[in-house]
């Protein structure tokens, strides 16, 4: 016998075929595409919450050690609070209807009428004429913001450098105020000034800016709004000017009455409560 006869047969099998489709590859792009549209679903169900969810949220990714210390919370109904105290918690405003979109409508609405009725009932006033040029009202993200400022030429609605107010100016306030007692919105009244003036001593610009307003408030209160519907009285000094490119303008030393949106005002309810930290000493 030959040596090619005595040769043994060698049988090769070739990898792949048909057992290669079932290795671990696809497993991994198939997870990464079960992700993607994981978070892409979560990202979906979110842009269709509440304000209230979304701040939830944006509250865990700030700060999630709290929240996995203090145990599980929820954002829906039902689920337990994000925020734990002992406290009673209470809302200072009506809670909005279901139907935000239309309830916003409504109150832009609202607050558009009661301008326009302020401007009718302003005209009405021999001072008004007077004092047209420095009274501005603008709708706003926050609201209806009524703006009283001040003149370089003479005193429109306080004293040089004083928060009293001019007695033949205090007509406006009164007007606007016995307007704005129709409405369940919330009011904020802030004072500006400008640049100029002493921010050293014991009276300075910040105490200016603040009385002004406080005194705002006070003729307001007693003149048509119902109790408790001013929130808060803001003394903001020069840090927001009006006219920004003449820091000593006139227009700059102002009073602005801001009435607040109801679904704004939620903004200023909702306050994360902390952990004491003189507790752990």
């Amino acid at each position: 016998m030959s040596d090619d006869e005595q040769q043994p047969i060698i049988i090769r099998r070739k990898k792949g075929g048909h057992g290669s489709h079932h290795s671990g590859s696809w497993k991994v792009a198939f997870a990464d595409f079960m992700t993607a549209m994981m978070a892409f679903f979560l990202v979906m169900w979110l842009v269709g919450q509440s304000d209230h969810v979304k701040m939830s949220v944006a509250g865990y990714f700030r700060d999630p050690g709290k929240y996995q210390k203090m145990g599980k919370s929820g954002v829906l109904k039902g689920s337990d609070a994000v925020m734990q105290t002992n406290e009673p918690r209470t809302s200072m405003i009506k809670q909005p209807s279901k139907d935000e979109s239309s309830s916003s409508k409504k109150e832009s609405d609202q607050l558009n009428l009661i301008a326009r009725n302020i401007m009718e009932e302003l005209e009405k006033q021999k001072e008004f004429q007077r004092l047209k040029k420095n009274i501005k009202l603008q709708m706003t993200s926050e609201g209806l913001r009524i703006i009283l400022n001040e003149s370089e030429d003479a005193p429109a609605f306080f004293e040089q450098g004083s928060a009293k107010l001019l007695q033949k100016s205090a007509i406006i306030l009164v007007t606007i105020a016995k307007e704005l007692g129709h409405l369940t919105n919330h009011i904020v009244v802030e004072g500006h000034t400008d640049r100029s003036g002493s921010n050293i001593g014991e009276y300075t610009n910040w105490e200016l800016s603040a009385d002004r307003a406080n005194a705002a408030r006070q003729l307001m209160e007693v003149s048509g709004l119902y109790e408790g519907q001013i929130r808060e009285v803001r003394g903001f000094a020069d840090r927001f000017l009006m006219i920004a490119g003449n820091p000593d303008d006139a227009r700059n030393r102002r009073v602005s009455l801001v009435v607040l949106y109801q679904a704004r005002e939620q903004m200023y309810d909702q306050i994360e409560v902390g952990e004491d930290i003189m507790s752990q000493i």
